[in-house]
């Protein structure tokens, strides 16, 4: 995991959102895929910080998050 303060690429990567996100954001985050991680931060902050991780512990996160009881 990696967490960087203003990462200069985070600007080259296409960044999605929610489509439980109302129109006016809310508290949201934002994921971006590459070949081998995926990079979360906040909706309100786009230009702020991200959270770097690998696509199998994000995958694991999304499968726990999903079996997870309401």
């Amino acid at each position: 995991m990696n967490a960087e303060p203003f990462p200069s690429a985070a600007s080259e990567l296409t960044w999605r959102k929610s489509s439980y996100s109302g129109a006016e954001g809310g508290e949201c985050v934002e994921v971006a895929t590459t070949v081998g991680t995926v990079h979360i931060r906040d909706s309100k902050r786009a230009l702020g910080p991200t959270l770097t991780v690998g696509r199998d512990a994000w995958a694991e996160f999304v499968t726990l998050a999903t079996e997870a009881p309401a």
